[in-house]
């Protein structure tokens, strides 16, 4: 099949699939005379493996590394195992990273009257680092910095 053919099936843009192919994900497509790339059912196949792959949030080398698992019939499922749990720590450690950041800023956005006045607590947070100190502790350093007279009012 043709690359829109294979990429209808598999779920897989076009540009993706060359991307896939450029960084050795998918092996190089056949080609006709004429130099256009022609799939098989078990390149789609891949290209499925690796989309499911990507809605996992895995990274290039974490598919290598699974696509290679996959393809291996003698492999361990800890070596499988591993690699996945390895990937879950990295997504806990992401999300406990962007709830720190959903924190930092509600704080910034509670603080801001959001009124006609210039005083804005949102960008001077942003101009002293103390957003960036709430995101990076995990807490919201920012408590300390809430200005006077402001508590209770967005």
């Amino acid at each position: 099949m043709n690359i829109g053919e294979a990429a209808a099936a598999s779920g897989v843009s076009a540009k993706m699939m060359r991307h896939y192919e450029s960084v050795a994900l998918l092996p190089p497509a056949n080609r006709t005379e004429s130099g256009y790339r022609q799939y098989t059912d078990k390149d789609v196949h891949t290209l499925r493996f690796i989309r499911r792959a990507r809605d996992l949030g895995f990274s290039i080398d974490e598919i290598r590394d699974l696509l290679s698992l996959w393809q291996d019939r003698g492999r361990s499922s800890r070596q499988v195992k591993a690699l996945a749990q390895l990937h879950l720590e990295d997504l806990q450690t992401k999300i406990n990273e962007i709830q720190a950041m959903k924190t930092a800023l509600e704080h910034l956005v509670h603080c801001c009257h959001g009124d006609e006045r210039p005083d804005c607590p949102i960008l001077r947070g942003l101009e002293s680092g103390s957003a960036q100190g709430a995101r990076a502790s995990g807490s919201s350093t920012l408590q300390a910095r809430k200005p006077a007279g402001h508590e209770g009012h967005r």
